[in-house]
């Protein structure tokens, strides 16, 4: 909403100091968003006066045409004769009066006049657009021609209010009576504690049965119904420059003057209304809902097809219009149209004007429909004051007898639905409840009456609403009025108290060391969407029964395309990794932790929770219920070098080793003992793919998976070669760990570093020839890491041969030769025991 700030002072007798950015502030502390104070006329200095065209003379031999003007400016130019001016413009004759910029002034955009040669011929000046003079669009986009009756030499700036202050408001959806002047003076009086005089306060003649015949059928979608009819208007009379002015600063483009006088009073009075050409009507007037498919022609010339929740406006032949989104083609306002040999002018000359109140929902659902939005949808949307309607009328009417020289017919039709205030029950401490602070009843009830509302009782209020204001539902909305106009930034700053000996719980704190260990190796956070499409799971390869592909559907998803919640963090991560390959970062090691939403058996069904008290503790646990299980997983993926090549070495790209070191890392943060074995699963790689196992309840479970992705996954997904990924249960990983992590005990005494060399068979798993070599060295073993593998004819065929470091520490004293080697041959006879594994070169 665009409010220029000389027509705002009409309503309210604002302080004569006052700039756009001081009334700005004022409404913004009362809960306005103004966006912008947009200086008009910045810059701009005269002279600049108004002109009358003596003669003109077309130069020939130019690309364009050009004129050569002589026009009358008075003693603007300090001589009094003629002044010369070349124009290229074409939209004025002999006699035209029209706005000269004379050499000295400066226009907006720093664009200084000055006399110059230009096609052969000085032009001392220019005749102005108005464009060229930051005016807008006024539909012409030529050169500005005044009416005759303004004398030369006239100052244009004050003339054409050129320099002025207008407001950018974004009204948000509960404030629909600030889409007009009168909502906005009202905030302001409101704000500055000055009165407001109200444009909708009019003398409005009582209905007659004598009016223009109106026909509601739906009292539902139309509650409220003024016609009013002018006759007599002259086709010749034209918009006067200070409503096309307040059309334009306000940010709209006049048309004709009974269009613009509609659009007038709907800035100023919020009202909405629609002018008909009563010579087009056919029979009375009608209100109902279209029928399915019914066609129907608007004001643009499109022919659009009507849905039977349409709300339409008729005549005996059918829509004449959408009711309150935009008028139909067959009974617009006719333009004037001057006879070339009699000379005589034709137009519309009696009309009908509608000012009506339509149901906010309806009018919402054919606008949106229609992908159709107009200055009247915006407004109903938002809620219309019904009660403004016949004012609105008045207005139009007023205005349409004084500048088009009609005449009033006397018929008034009102027809309204029954209906009665809305009353508000509310405790007179509600609000200081809800702020936290106390006002007292005598400033609750002051506020309440500023914002129109009638307000009756002492300790318990009973709070009338006022027309205009159908936000106002509950007492907690007339409590945000009493806490918004009292000034939100004098509500206390007080802080909750968190009782003492409160931190973060343990899952909180292992998803902070999850996210600085994986962070501290190189991993970088990216957080995705908690939404798919379930055809990722046959990008994944994922089988058809696998548990995964059991989804939670959303209703509304805010994507067509990703309407389940995710039941894996593979599908965002691997998107992410896609996108930055694909714009040059080929290196990646990418991390994300968080839910994932497994379905349950049965649909739960959620529970409305109450808003004006607590919930009980069954309600909450209903909710839970029915809510789905949401463990929280942790995944990586890497591509690209995991170690850059340099001076240093050759480096080394990220592999399936890399995945399932991350789930290591893992593991140790959250205490847990972590069990790799080769396997099989979806998205990996069947020969590249480890198991990720834990114990929990004495049973060996399944946590996730780690390795290389499988080729055909990489070129579905469009993702680079070698890809790998990890994902695992963090929750399942935090039950397995037990007992907090403890530090370790650091040995004052000596390491013993023993090497042993295994051949095992090919297939043997490395990880259960490891396990065995730990249970075999007992208690003085302090790690173990196995440093290399080899095939070959030296081992023999199908056998391979796994280098093991194995180090030995006493806490309490230095080992002996003996005791290491004790330990070691102990390992390596439970490994040949329980894998077949034989030592090396024995």
């Amino acid at each position: 909403m665009r409010v220029p700030l000389s027509w705002l002072r009409e309503y309210v007798d604002l302080p004569a100091g006052e700039t756009g950015r001081d009334v700005a502030a004022k409404l913004v502390d009362a809960g306005l968003e103004v966006e912008t104070v947009e200086q008009l006329g910045g810059g701009l200095t005269g002279p600049l006066v108004v002109g009358q065209v003596l003669t003109i003379e077309e130069l020939e031999g130019f690309r364009k045409p050009i004129r050569f003007c002589t026009v009358d400016v008075g003693r603007a130019n300090g001589t009094g004769e003629p002044q010369e001016i070349v124009c290229g413009a074409r939209n004025f004759s002999v006699g035209d009066k029209v706005v000269v910029v004379l050499p000295g002034a400066v226009l907006p955009g720093d664009f200084a006049i000055a006399s110059r040669k230009t096609y052969g011929r000085t032009s001392h000046g220019m005749i102005c657009s108005g464009e060229e003079l930051g005016m807008g669009d006024d539909g012409t986009h030529g050169i500005i021609v005044l009416p005759p009756e303004h004398e030369v030499g006239t100052d244009a700036i004050e003339l054409l209010q050129l320099v002025d202050e207008v407001l950018e408001i974004d009204i948000t959806p509960d404030r629909g009576y600030c889409m007009s002047l009168r909502g906005v003076a009202r905030e302001a009086a409101t704000a500055y504690g000055l009165p407001l005089r109200d444009p909708a306060l009019l003398d409005v003649p009582a209905p007659n049965s004598y009016g223009y015949l109106v026909k509601v059928e739906d009292p539902a979608g139309c509650d409220r119904f003024t016609a009013r009819t002018v006759t007599g208007l002259d086709p010749e009379a034209r918009s006067p420059i200070w409503l096309t002015r307040r059309l334009q600063k306000a940010g709209m483009r006049p048309i004709s003057l009974a269009v613009d006088i509609t659009n007038y009073v709907m800035l100023e009075l919020g009202q909405p209304l629609h002018a008909y050409d009563r010579s087009r009507l056919d029979g009375a007037i009608g209100v109902r809902r279209a029928e399915q498919g019914e066609e129907f022609t608007t004001l643009d010339g499109v022919k659009r097809t009507l849905d039977a929740e349409d709300l339409v406006i008729t005549d005996s032949s059918g829509p004449i219009g959408l009711a309150g989104v935009m008028g139909g083609a067959n009974t617009e306002i006719a333009d004037s149209v001057t006879d070339p040999e009699t000379g005589r002018v034709t137009g519309t000359t009696d009309v009908v004007i509608e000012a009506a109140h339509f149901d906010p929902v309806s009018i919402s659902r054919t606008a949106r429909r229609l992908k159709l939005s107009s200055e009247a949808s915006k407004r109903f949307e938002r809620g219309v004051d019904p009660l403004a309607a016949a004012a609105a009328a008045q207005r139009t009417v007023d205005l349409l007898v004084l500048l088009a020289g009609g005449t009033a017919e006397a018929g008034v039709t009102e027809l309204i639905a029954p209906g009665a205030p809305r009353t508000i029950a509310m405790s007179a401490n509600h609000p200081d409840r809800v702020a936290g602070m106390e006002y007292g009843r005598e400033t609750v009830v002051r506020r309440l009456q500023e914002i129109g509302c009638d307000v009756y009782g002492q300790d318990e209020l009973v709070v009338t609403v006022p027309s205009w204001r159908p936000d106002l539902a509950e007492p907690n909305d007339l409590a945000e009025e009493v806490i918004r106009l009292e000034g939100y930034a004098n509500l206390p700053s007080t802080l909750p108290q968190v009782p003492s000996g409160r931190g973060l719980t343990a899952r909180q704190q292992l998803h902070r060391r999850v996210g600085r260990a994986l962070a501290g190796a190189g991993y970088v956070e990216a957080l995705s969407y908690p939404f798919l499409g379930e055809g990722v799971f046959d990008q994944l390869q994922l089988s058809a029964h696998d548990a995964t592909r059991q989804v939670v559907r959303l209703v509304n998803p805010i994507s067509d395309e990703e309407p389940a919640l995710r039941t894996t963090l593979l599908p965002g991560l691997l998107g992410a990794l896609r996108r930055n390959d694909s714009r040059g970062s080929h290196d990646l090691a990418l991390f994300e932790t968080g839910s994932v939403f497994r379905a349950g058996k049965e649909p739960g069904v959620a529970v409305r929770l109450p808003a004006d008290r607590r919930p009980t503790d069954e309600e909450i646990a209903t909710l839970d219920a029915a809510l789905p299980a949401q463990p929280r997983y942790a995944a990586v993926v890497l591509a690209g070098a995991r170690e850059q090549a340099g001076w240093w070495g050759k480096g080394r790209p990220a592999d399936w080793a890399d995945a399932v070191q991350a789930a290591r890392s893992l593991a140790v943060e959250a205490g847990a003992e972590l069990v790799v074995r080769q396997g099989q699963y979806g998205p990996w790689h069947p020969g590249r793919c480890a198991e990720l196992l834990v114990t929990l309840d004495g049973v060996e479970t399944v946590i996730g998976h780690a390795g290389e992705l499988h080729p055909r996954v990489v070129k579905a997904m469009g993702l680079p070669a070698r890809t790998s990924a990890m994902e695992l249960d963090l929750d399942r990983l935090a039950a397995a760990g037990g007992e907090p992590v403890r530090a370790p005990r650091i040995s004052t005494f000596p390491v013993a570093t023993q090497d042993v060399a295994l051949i095992v068979d090919a297939t043997a798993p490395a990880s259960e020839v490891e396990a065995a070599l730990r249970a075999g060295a007992g208690e003085l073993l302090e790690s173990l890491r196995l440093f290399d593998v080899f095939t070959g004819e030296q081992v023999g065929e199908g056998k391979k041969s796994l280098a093991y470091a194995l180090r030995f520490r006493a806490a309490d004293r230095t080992l002996t030769a003996e005791e290491s080697t004790a330990a070691r041959d102990a390992a390596v006879a439970l490994a040949g025991e329980r894998t077949g594994a034989v030592l090396r070169g024995a």
